[in-house]
């Protein structure tokens, strides 16, 4: 007997005829000896109705409250999830968050889980019930609700897999894999077999919306292997694991695209040291993620600073930047969201030269201006303009199926 965590997507789960063909899944998953968990994502787009509903009563939402309203999308599913299943035939139950052990810090909207406690799941599961999760959520030290940021059910399904120590990890979802480029973007981009934690690591920091990024964290800190594959078609997916055997000349494993990102620059700031250090240290305390950075040194002295970050806290960054302008000397701060980042992934980069030029060479050839670069041993990322994004994904691509013998 094997225990399978299985996660389901909000598409996955979007109205009655996906709810009854999810059960049917989890329940043949059951009928075939196996102990199941499940998670569960908000019905399709909750969410983001949710988002709107408390919008329409203020645009400065008290963060608590918000963590608990956003909450309750997943806590329908799991309910629906476990009514249809009790209509099958099966023992289920549903849990909440809370209910089912996730004990995280206070950050509402991006909390991070501290501890799970398995007391209640794995009593759930010697009574041989199919345990149904809400994912997304969990409760801190004030017994206050907290979420774990979107995609955040991927990691309550990981966190389970790993506590329990389980057999097999399933993300179902809309797509049957992992692809080397978003299949609306690229007509001929290739489902991928298997893929490295590392690998898998970037794609999701770098734009791909299959995974969360701190889900593959935990699957690699404890070595949970994960199958991501579709819940509407019934095809092998992709495996994402620790070691992964280099195909020969499979040099790049993924071209991704990250439209949500802005460029901030600060103009005439003096060529001194410490400076950089006092820029980013307020960034910093804002909690927002710096990514590529460039420093352009000019005439008399002085020089510009331009990183990127999220573009949903460019304004936030700047207001707090031009608030302590005195502070680093600099002029003016600008940024601008009509930028993306396109990046290349692949662990056979380390390895091989050449790589970072074919890119170059191919957005050259497609007259596509780079802003900034940013490379490590595995990734290459370019800053271009928004409204050149999806060329720029589809020329890259085109340009590594030769390198890759496609």
């Amino acid at each position: 007997m094997a225990l399978i965590v299985q996660k389901f997507g909000g598409s996955s789960v979007r109205d009655y005829e996906r709810i009854m063909n999810v059960a049917r899944i989890v329940g043949k998953t059951y009928a075939d000896g196996n102990d199941v968990a499940v998670v569960v994502s908000a019905q399709g787009d909750t969410t983001d109705d949710l988002l709107e509903k408390a919008a329409q009563i203020t645009q400065h939402p008290n963060a608590r409250e918000l963590d608990v309203l956003l909450s309750t999308g997943e806590q329908i599913s799991m309910a629906l999830l476990s009514m249809a299943l009790g209509e099958m035939g099966y023992p289920a139950i549903s849990l909440t968050g809370w209910q089912a052990g996730f004990e995280t810090n206070r950050s509402y909207g991006r909390a991070r889980i501290k501890n799970l406690n398995t007391e209640r799941l794995q009593s759930e599961l010697d009574k041989r019930r199919i345990v149904i999760v809400a994912g997304f959520q969990g409760i801190n030290v004030n017994d206050d609700i907290t979420t774990l940021g979107r995609g955040g059910s991927d990691t309550s399904a990981v966190a389970i897999a790993a506590a329990l120590n389980a057999d097999k990890c399933q993300i179902y979802t809309d797509v049957d894999g992992i692809y080397t480029a978003d299949p609306r973007i690229v007509a001929n981009a290739q489902k991928l077999d298997i893929i490295s934690f590392d690998e898998m690591l970037e794609l999701a920091t770098l734009g791909a919306q299959v995974l969360q990024n701190r889900s593959v964290e935990l699957a690699k800190k404890y070595g949970v292997e994960l199958e991501v594959l579709s819940s509407l078609d019934p095809v092998k997916g992709t495996i994402v694991r620790e070691v992964v055997d280099m195909k020969e000349g499979m040099l790049i494993k993924g071209v991704t695209k990250d439209e949500k990102v802005a460029v901030i620059t600060i103009l005439d700031v003096p060529d001194v040291p410490g400076i950089s250090f006092k820029v980013f240290s307020l960034v910093a305390q804002a909690k927002v993620n710096v990514d590529i950075i460039l420093q352009a040194t000019g005439r008399g002295g002085n020089k510009d600073i331009i990183f990127t970050v999220p573009a949903a806290r460019a304004e936030e960054v700047c207001t707090l930047l031009r608030e302590n302008l005195s502070r680093f000397g600099g002029r003016e701060v600008e940024y601008s969201t009509d930028v993306a980042k396109v990046s290349v992934v692949g662990a056979g980069m380390q390895s091989h030269s050449g790589v970072a030029s074919r890119m170059f060479e191919a957005l050259y050839e497609a007259n596509i201006n780079i802003q900034m670069v940013a490379t490590s041993e595995i990734k290459i990322s370019v800053i271009v303009k928004k409204d050149e994004a999806d060329r720029a994904v589809q020329v890259v691509h085109a340009a590594y199926e030769e390198m890759n013998g496609h």
